[in-house]
């Protein structure tokens, strides 16, 4: 009687941690994809070549809409996607805010033959493209307006000027 219980003591005992350490990957992992939600990837001259050969530069037919004189923001979203609407606000915020850069909203479900294109694997997602189309930096998630802001400092050239700020 005394080994059955020994034994299923040292069951429990393993068990127990297996679950600890269950919990503690599961944590580690939800923290790290947190961080990285709306964060922009950096993006480089090279980068934006290789982006450009893979899934060409996108053209106003592809979005449905005119691209801007310095800089695009483009947002794949859904209807059923919670943090899609204050993605759009930003956006819109910020394409308001900087002189030549214009915000297309692009439902992901109506045109499934970019999102295969482009590899969207969530929504929202968020493209920065250069005057050209060709895409400069990309994020997945909500993005904080700072983060916005910095991906449009470092795609386009010069000083950015904010407009309606005299």
């Amino acid at each position: 009687m005394y080994r059955a219980a020994s034994v299923l003591s040292v069951g429990v005992t393993a068990g127990l941690i297996a679950l600890a350490v269950a919990l503690l990957v599961a944590t580690v992992s939800g923290v790290v994809l947190r961080r990285r939600a709306g964060r922009f990837r950096s993006g480089s001259a090279a980068a934006a070549k290789e982006n450009r050969a893979q899934a060409g530069a996108l053209t106003e037919a592809d979005l449905g809409g005119s691209l801007g004189a310095r800089a695009t923001l483009v947002q794949f979203s859904t209807a059923f996607c919670a943090p899609c609407r204050p993605t759009r606000q930003i956006l819109a915020q910020v394409a308001d805010m900087v002189d030549g850069v214009t915000h297309v909203d692009i439902d992901a479900a109506s045109r499934l033959d970019l999102v295969q294109r482009l590899r969207i694997n969530s929504t929202p997602t968020i493209l920065v493209l250069d005057p050209d189309g060709a895409i400069i930096k990309r994020a997945v998630g909500l993005p904080r307006k700072a983060d916005v802001i910095a991906a449009l400092g470092s795609a386009i050239p010069g000083p950015v000027s904010q407009g309606g700020t005299e």
